[in-house]
């Protein structure tokens, strides 16, 4: 079997003397979309900062494409083929567009295969193709998630981290989101995706993996979650 392409193994955090994550291990193999799910403050945000190297594990391992790197910095692994869609977006306010997705690629040095990309992210996006010279922080919700996937895109990334892509958007643009997620894997680039909307992010991932206080407490294929009793209570409203 090969390697994974993303794997934690008995990954234990703390914020101070709290006990964050408790030994999680989960894995996303090349090509997969795979979910996190849970909660509020069950341990999801820590667990994608833990992976990104923002937060620093106390025991346990973090490794990409086969190599540890928990004790890593972050622009080693965004260098390494990790890319983030933060959170409420995060785009740059005051920079255009076109600054904005030029970001994305600030640590590339394949200069000319980055107007390739940038047509490339731009047709998938034509929106942003029509704004380019226009400031991020005009643009909707909508079009900030689009642009903070797109800034994604222009670091060519073997893996995507994904934070909550469905929040503070209505519905219709959700589905739209999620349509593009799946798209973007299909063309090759990995996702993992961290998600409150359990629905949703199952209705497309591969796999999933249920948070509950810090721990693992449920693994498997997203159509076996999406039929699982205990998630159905808990996250599913059922």
């Amino acid at each position: 079997m090969t390697t994974p392409l993303l794997q934690l193994d008995a990954v234990n955090t703390h914020y101070g003397p709290i006990h964050i994550l408790q030994n999680v291990s989960l894995e996303v193999r090349e090509g997969e979309i795979v979910c996190l799910l849970g909660g509020n403050a069950c341990g999801k945000s820590t667990t994608l900062k833990t992976i990104l190297g923002v937060v620093r594990p106390t025991s346990g391992a973090v490794r990409f494409r086969g190599e540890p790197v928990h004790e890593r910095s972050t622009s080693y692994r965004i260098a390494k083929g990790m890319a983030v869609v933060p959170e409420n977006r995060r785009i740059f306010g005051s920079m255009t567009v076109l600054e904005n997705l030029q970001m994305g690629a600030y640590l590339r040095h394949d200069r000319a295969a980055l107007a390739e990309d940038l047509d490339r992210v731009f047709s998938l996006f034509p929106r942003l193709a029509e704004r380019r010279g226009q400031a991020g922080g005009t643009l909707s919700g909508g079009e900030q998630q689009m642009l903070a996937f797109g800034r994604a895109l222009m670091s060519r990334p073997k893996l995507i981290l994904m934070d909550a892509p469905s929040m503070g958007l209505a519905p219709l643009l959700v589905e739209q989101n999620f349509e593009l997620i799946q798209t973007i894997n299909r063309q090759g680039v990995t996702i993992f995706m961290v998600e409150q909307n359990a629905n949703m992010a199952l209705s497309i991932a591969h796999r999933g993996y249920v948070l509950q206080t810090g721990r693992v407490v449920l693994a498997d294929s997203a159509a076996a979650l999406l039929g699982n009793d205990q998630l159905r209570r808990a996250y599913l409203g059922h």
